[in-house]
């Protein structure tokens, strides 16, 4: 497992200027204990591979983990999962193992995945001293952006409160069914992303490098991505 993680890292250089349109992105999602970075810890990992925006629905990746943290009733009551169904599951190490393999040399994507990506780095930095190497983008902050220069159209008129993704996804007539967990989000995710490539476009981003800098994930307290400022555009 070890030898994966040597691979990986170095932070990978990728071809900005490769159309949006045709790019390899995973749009994940893990459920958790809790969101308390320091005392909580994976509980699932579910992910969606997309080309462009095309989503490759036999191309997914969900994995149970066995917690290094107590599972508490406040966290089982949102995502379901139960003490008993995660206790012979593997560790974190050998799923994220299998998860970095998945994703290969994508572009993670996410809503609000700067949570995921604290838990799944300081995973990453236990085992190997380095961050997941991907580079990552927000649908949240892709949203507020198109939000930004889109005023007009029905979805994006008035922000939702809380932004939480089951809202915005509802208006972008995206179908919420199932039990919540964390391959669902993902695939509800993915349809969101699919629904945003064709709007970058019009607005003139071009390429990956443009929806980097469009996508940057979003961290409580910080404003410089929710400015819709960007020198390119």
């Amino acid at each position: 497992m070890l030898s994966l993680f040597e691979r990986k890292k170095n932070k990978q250089k990728i071809d900005t200027s490769v159309p949006i349109s045709e790019a390899q992105y995973v749009v994940l999602d893990t459920e958790l204990t809790g969101l308390d970075e320091k005392k909580d810890s994976i509980v699932s990992i579910g992910a969606v591979r997309m080309t462009g925006g095309r989503i490759e629905l036999g191309n997914t990746f969900y994995r149970l983990v066995s917690p290094r943290t107590e599972l508490k009733a406040s966290s089982v009551i949102i995502h379901e999962i139960t003490p008993s169904e995660v206790a012979a599951k593997p560790g974190i190490d050998t799923v994220l193992a299998e998860f970095t393999e998945f994703c290969g040399d994508a572009i993670l994507a996410g809503h609000f995945i700067s949570i995921d990506l604290s838990f799944l780095n300081r995973e990453m930095k236990r085992i190997s001293g380095k961050d997941i190497p991907n580079p990552a983008i927000d649908t949240f902050t892709i949203y507020e952006w198109l939000r930004k220069r889109n005023k007009s159209r029905d979805c994006f008129a008035t922000p939702f409160a809380g932004y939480r993704l089951y809202d915005i996804v509802k208006c972008f007539e995206v179908p919420v069914n199932g039990a919540h967990n964390a391959l669902m989000d993902a695939f509800i995710t993915a349809q969101l992303l699919q629904r945003f490539l064709p709007l970058l476009i019009e607005a003139g981003a071009e390429d990956i490098g443009d929806l980097i800098k469009i996508g940057i994930p979003f961290k409580g307290g910080d404003h410089f991505n929710l400015s819709g400022e960007f020198s390119n555009f």
